[in-house]
């Protein structure tokens, strides 16, 4: 009896696993493929509120090595009044399977975690590997989970040689995008200081919006750069404004921007801070500005990778294949440190969204496309 996709999300979604809290939702991809010999490492990483369960799963030991990635925890459901259904409730109604994490990312998991199961079983010489990174921190911090796994995978001999990430990528129908690399993502905080006074004497006062609205005319721009063949333009977008200033009578001292850069490669974070110093330094001289980089820029070049979710969309679909890189930062930014990878799971509409749902059909056909791509990639040990 083939694997059901269906019934393993449903599973799935009744776990509260929102993030770090799994649920079971580990358990429930563990057991089903320790059942069909996998062999299953648990990886607990941090402390207290910090903890985070992760796991990997591996059947069998020679190359080529083929690892799927992905996350089970899911961001909070919001108001459950205003869900149609039970967010994790795992209703079915017509075509859809309606809960949180329908289509992020635990639709992918079960679609690749049923094709590999029934594919194993049609296919009893296959003598490569395959292999599930699953981690309950993606949507959080994302600090105790696929970064600390792929290092526990590095020092143990585990690293895959591909790798494939269940990310919803698809933008109106499956087949329609692969994610073949992800801009850098780099935070700023500018902190700028003028002097307080009363709003009937601004003349005895320094208003630091006037000055801010100078430093952050290059944010206000929006793209930084022009783009280049793989990537989109680098593109600025101001996400916060604050004074803590609650007096409607009252100039504040100082405001605090918040800001976020996506980078692509003609860029790095030195270089944009550099750039972004030298500006507020021509304006102003009393601000503090602090930088985070949480990601750098990515690309899975032209290859056998490539190659074979492309057929595999191909031989199912008739959709025309965009190769992307837009979009915001995934796991996949730690995976490129050591592997090839590309991201292709569902369609991402309702993702993250009330009454987020699956289409069944799309859950179908995403495991058929799946199980052709595991065809393509073990070609050469199967026979």
């Amino acid at each position: 009896m083939n694997s059901d996709p269906v019934d393993l999300l449903v599973k799935l979604i009744k776990c509260k696993s929102v993030t770090p809290n799994d649920d079971g939702a580990l358990a429930v991809i563990e057991n089903i493929l320790k059942k069909n010999n996998f062999k299953s490492q648990r990886l607990t990483f941090g402390t207290g509120q910090d903890k985070v369960e992760n796991l990997f799963l591996r059947l069998g030991s020679k190359r080529p090595h083929l690892c799927f990635a992905g996350h089970t925890d899911v961001v909070p459901a919001g108001d459950y009044n205003l869900w149609e259904h039970s967010p994790f409730g795992g209703d079915i109604k017509g075509n859809k399977i309606f809960g949180r994490g329908a289509v992020d990312m635990k639709g992918a998991i079960a679609s690749f975690a049923s094709a590999v199961i029934n594919w194993i079983k049609d296919n009893k010489k296959f003598t490569g590997s395959i292999s599930f990174l699953l981690t309950g921190d993606e949507e959080g911090p994302a600090i105790n989970g696929t970064s600390k796994v792929l290092k526990w995978m590095d020092e143990n001999n585990q690293i895959p040689d591909m790798c494939i990430v269940g990310e919803p990528t698809n933008k109106e129908e499956i087949g329609d995008t692969v994610k073949i690399g992800r801009r850098g993502s780099l935070n700023g905080k500018l902190v700028v200081y003028g002097k307080q006074g009363h709003v009937a004497y601004p003349h005895q006062a320094l208003s630091p919006f006037t000055i801010m609205q100078k430093m952050i005319e290059p944010l206000l721009k929006g793209e930084l750069d022009k783009g280049s063949k793989s990537f989109p333009p680098t593109n600025a977008s101001i996400t916060s404004i604050d004074t803590g200033n609650d007096a409607v009578n009252v100039i504040p001292s100082k405001v605090e921007v918040k800001f976020n850069i996506r980078f692509n490669e003609k860029q790095n974070p030195e270089k944009l801070e550099k750039f972004l110093r030298s500006h507020f330094d021509r304006v102003h001289k009393d601000y503090k500005v602090e930088f985070t980089c949480n990601a750098n820029p990515f690309i899975t070049k032209p290859g056998k990778l490539i190659n074979y979710i492309s057929e595999a969309i191909k031989l199912k679909t008739n959709s025309s294949i965009d190769l992307s890189t837009t979009g915001g930062t995934s796991d996949a930014r730690f995976i490129s440190l050591y592997c090839p990878v590309i991201e292709f799971g569902l369609v991402g509409k309702t993702m993250h969204q009330v009454n987020e749902h699956a289409l069944i059909k799309d859950l179908k056909l995403l495991t058929e496309i799946y199980y052709e791509f595991l065809n393509k990639t073990f070609i050469e040990v199967t026979k």
